[in-house]
């Protein structure tokens, strides 16, 4: 088995059992190493740390299996970690309200690098490290036997791939999609997913939770749904009694997933106002009309894909809650979300925070939200919790 072996200090992360190596804490390495083949690390001194997968193109270097060094990684160790995974899910209960769930969360479920969510009987894995890519066909096998799935569809097509130095690679990989579009069911609403070309894996899972609380908290009130893609956030507002929801996106083929929606749901289509606007400008556009609301969500797409981009990340985080603010009636609440995993839940806060204190007001938390239960986050690997949120209530 090659071995990789740390520089003198260098160890600490992995005894606390974070399950990621940085190049730069490599001090040798047996060579050549298949990209993605498990390796074997070590301290300085010769002690065994972990079994991991090697990328050589990532500034993560290892990807760690396991500490245990009885631990063979085949696949008998990937048939128990994934049968764990699907086990810990059944126990959350989400089958009586979802047929769409999350069955593998990479580091989180012991899997690095591998995204397994179903919809219906239809699979679709994401493979986003050297690592999983390398056990693509066992974990891909292994995935569709368990989970009893009826097609799989790839989509590989994150951006974190070109990190590892992996193509971009999407489709069909076993059986055959649904002749129709896959509807999936969630909480008495019902959705189409697109899996070949849709945001993710096709739907926003991880807001499941996030999507009842608008819900509860629509009941005859106006709502702003910005970023709203294919109206997961508009559906619930409705079924929660809004008077009005008005819905904003860029992409002309969000909106017309949200129509679908509508049509799928019996909403007659004239309860939503659309606009295809891009949302920065978009709320301008409305604060210059003085239009203004009773709830708003804002919940855009990853600003910081990585630890380089976060202050302009900031600024924009700032600038749209600013904005929401100014359209925010008294009394009324702010959903706010971020889902770059290089802005923290403080900093996060602080953003809004400075967002209102900008706009004049003062505001009060009144909940913090997260990622859905089949999101889990390990308490070893603090970067699995990637979604933050907040209700924010203004006040005078």
């Amino acid at each position: 088995m090659p071995a990789v072996r740390l520089k003198p200090g260098r160890e600490k992360s992995l005894l606390r059992r974070h399950p990621w190596v940085y190049s730069g804490a490599i001090a040798h390495i047996d060579s050549p190493i298949e990209p993605g083949s498990t390796v074997e690390i070590t301290s300085d001194s010769g002690e065994f740390l972990a079994w991991g997968a090697y990328s050589p193109k990532s500034q993560i270097s290892i990807r760690v299996w396991s500490w245990n060094r009885a631990d063979v990684v085949d696949e008998l160790f990937l048939r128990k970690r994934i049968q764990k995974s699907c086990s810990l899910r059944g126990d959350l209960g989400l089958t009586a309200h979802t047929n769409a769930i999350r069955l593998i969360h990479a580091e989180s479920d012991g899997i690095p690098g591998l995204i397994a969510d179903l919809y219906g009987s239809t699979l679709v894995l994401q493979f986003l490290s050297a690592g999983a890519e390398y056990w693509r066909s066992s974990l891909t096998a292994l995935l569709q036997e368990i989970s009893s799935a009826r097609c799989v569809f790839e989509r590989s097509d994150a951006e974190v791939r070109e990190l590892e130095g992996l193509p971009i690679r999407t489709g069909l990989v076993t059986g055959e999609l649904p002749a129709s579009p896959v509807i999936i069911h969630e909480n008495a609403l019902q959705f189409k997913v697109d899996v070949e070309k849709g945001h993710k894996t096709g739907f926003y899972l991880d807001q499941r939770s996030n999507r009842l609380q608008v819900r509860e908290f629509s009941n005859q009130r106006d709502v702003l749904d910005c970023f709203c893609y294919s109206g997961g956030f508009t559906m619930n507002a409705l079924l929660g009694g809004a008077n009005s929801v008005t819905a904003m996106d860029s992409s002309a083929e969000a909106l017309a997933s949200l129509r679908e929606n509508l049509t799928i749901n019996q909403f007659p289509p004239d309860r939503v106002q659309l606009i295809e606007y891009d949302v920065f400008q978009g709320l301008r556009m409305l604060r210059d009309r003085a239009q203004s609301f009773d709830l708003i969500i804002l919940d855009p797409p990853k600003f910081a894909p990585t630890g380089s981009q976060v202050e302009r990340a900031a600024r924009g985080y700032k600038d749209i809650n600013l904005l929401a603010f100014k359209l925010l009636r008294p009394g009324g609440f702010l959903f706010t979300f971020s889902c770059s995993a290089g802005v923290t839940a403080d900093l996060f806060r602080k953003i809004v925070t400075g967002a209102a204190l900008d706009a004049n007001i003062h505001a009060q938390v009144v909940q913090q939200l997260h990622q859905a239960p089949d999101h889990p986050v390990a308490l070893n690997f603090p970067e699995g919790e990637y979604l933050k949120g907040l209700i924010v209530q203004r006040g005078f």
